[in-house]
């Protein structure tokens, strides 16, 4: 192929290229592109140090800002059902939950079902997983997995491949990997990418367990924040609902300081380890103990997030130095956003945005604009809709989601989304099921408090409430407006579309007699 670019060029320059020896068919514009996509747990926006918020300022993000100085940051990208193993099998298949079945943390993929690996796979490139895989099932459709039993461990991990693979967190046969996981994860893949079959393109998933809770992070970070004082989010001290009008508990940061207390007091029996323990909380107030526990999250997340930077920076230089990084597509994206204090919470699950949103930047030298930012609402089915029009694949009929590529080229489509449709199904009293929309001013969630039989959900319900926020004079969501007047139009409207998009992704809850009768009463 070079030699044959050369000689093309040397005719074309002396004058005598024949009219049927062109360079059309052999520049390097007109090869696949590899992907390279990297996906993290739980890594937020506010902690990325790009989307503004107190903590733009203390953040370790380098190789961070690399990507986005070299590619183009989504402002509006979010997730469909904010828990990890849904999002996975959303980013996967291009379906929402009630589609491609995993609803909660305990599906796994039906077996034989559609997903992007397949789709590549028949399309002639290679395929790989290596990190967090979370779908319980073997994997299926790449040539090469390498994944985590379940969350995994931060340290010396283990990981499993076909040849010792056991559904769920059986690790008995998987192999143990010493150092710290995203270290472990990222050379694991870089050797991979190392004996890859350069004849062919690739896409490769190197998938972090960073940074999930217990928010760990290696040795070179343990001085990181020490001695310093990170700022607070303003609603910190949200303790009840009575604060916000919000219609459910949450997940508090007391729960976070719980989980400290009985890591310390029982180690053998409690189902992680939390780096900094001791870390004593008592006889502080309600103000003091919220305060020290919020310093002591966003910390380890931050430290725990530097190490997701450091990797981020080896294998962009990985690239650089094999010569590919013109014709490799980088996604950096976390499986959805984090509560690091915000309304009192830890934690995700709910349509509330630091839950929601998705931290997403791709840099593909030959095509993507440097340093851009999109505002466009974009979802996680719309990832793997993506990606194969990059390929040059037909988006197969199984996925729900569109490609956006246009709109990363400042061409976004007149028939373009303006709303956003959310469901999350694992069910409990404090974090009820809901479904929602979002728009680019409005929001509208319903709690509707049932677990439907599906997997890991609380059996006690709770009422149906409702919630709606402005968020142009309310971005933190501070206050619940479902019952003022001025609004009163707008809900109107969004309930309509909001039954509009149920229609569309065909969520309709046909076979549940509960919640046929709670939609015939609340959207009568």
């Amino acid at each position: 192929m070079k030699l044959f670019n050369r000689l093309a060029t040397i005719l074309l320059f002396i004058g005598v290229l024949p009219p049927f020896l062109s360079t059309a068919q052999t520049t390097d514009s007109d090869e696949k592109p590899n992907i390279l996509f990297i996906l993290s747990d739980d890594h937020t926006s506010q902690a990325w140090g790009i989307y503004g918020g107190p903590l733009t300022d203390y953040v370790q993000n380098k190789n961070i800002k690399r990507l986005v100085k070299e590619g183009t940051v989504l402002n509006n990208a979010f997730c469909t059902n904010s828990i990890c193993t849904p999002s996975r099998g959303s980013i996967l298949t291009g379906q929402y939950s009630h589609i491609n079945q995993v609803f909660t943390l305990s599906e796994p993929l039906p077996k034989g079902h559609p997903n992007i690996a397949k789709t590549f796979g028949e399309n002639g490139y290679q395929t790989a997983i290596i990190g967090k895989w979370h779908l319980v099932g073997q994997p299926e459709g790449f040539d090469y997995f390498n994944v985590l039993p379940g969350q995994g461990r931060y340290w010396n991990p283990i990981l499993k491949s076909k040849e010792g693979w056991g559904d769920g967190y059986d690790a008995s046969k998987g192999k143990e990997y010493k150092g710290f996981s995203t270290d472990v994860i990222t050379d694991l893949t870089i050797e991979h990418l190392k004996q890859r079959d350069t004849s062919k393109p690739f896409l490769m998933f190197c998938n972090f367990k960073a940074t999930h809770e217990p928010f760990d992070y290696p040795e070179r970070f343990k001085d990181l924040y020490v001695d310093m004082e990170v700022p607070a989010p303003e609603s910190l001290f949200d303790f009840s609902p009575e604060t916000t009008g919000r219609t459910f508990i949450g997940q508090k940061l007391e729960k976070l300081g719980k989980r400290w207390d009985n890591a310390t007091k029982d180690p053998e029996n409690w189902w992680t380890t939390y780096p900094g323990l001791p870390y004593p909380l008592d006889g502080l107030d309600s103000i003091q103990k919220r305060k020290k526990i919020h310093q002591k999250l966003v910390k380890d997340f931050m430290r725990c997030g530097a190490a997701i930077d450091d990797n981020i920076g080896k294998l962009l230089d990985y690239l650089e130095t094999e010569g590919i990084a013109d014709n490799t597509i980088v996604v950096y994206t976390a499986d959805q956003g984090y509560f690091l204090g915000e309304h009192g919470f830890f934690d995700k699950r709910m349509i509330y945005e630091e839950s929601l949103r998705m931290p997403f930047v791709i840099r593909y030298p030959k095509e993507i604009k440097e340093g851009k930012r999109i505002d466009d609402i974009i979802l996680n089915i719309d990832f793997p809709a993506l990606l194969v029009d990059y390929a040059g694949i037909e988006r197969p009929n199984y996925m729900q989601g569109e490609s956006f590529r246009e709109n990363l080229k400042g061409n976004t489509p007149e028939t373009w989304r303006k709303q956003m449709y959310y469901r999350y199904w694992l069910h409990h009293p404090e974090r009820p099921a809901h479904f929602g929309i979002r728009n680019d001013r409005y929001k509208l969630a319903f709690f509707y408090g049932q677990p439907l039989n599906k997997k890991g959900t609380n059996k006690e319900t709770t009422e149906p409430a409702w919630e709606f926020f402005d968020l142009l004079e309310d971005p933190k969501e501070l206050h619940n407006a479902i019952a003022e007047s001025k609004y009163a139009d707008i809900i109107v409207k969004m309930k309509i579309e909001l039954l509009r998009e149920r229609k569309n992704y065909n969520d309709l809850d046909k076979d549940s007699e509960v919640m046929q009768a709670i939609l015939e009463k609340e959207f009568e």
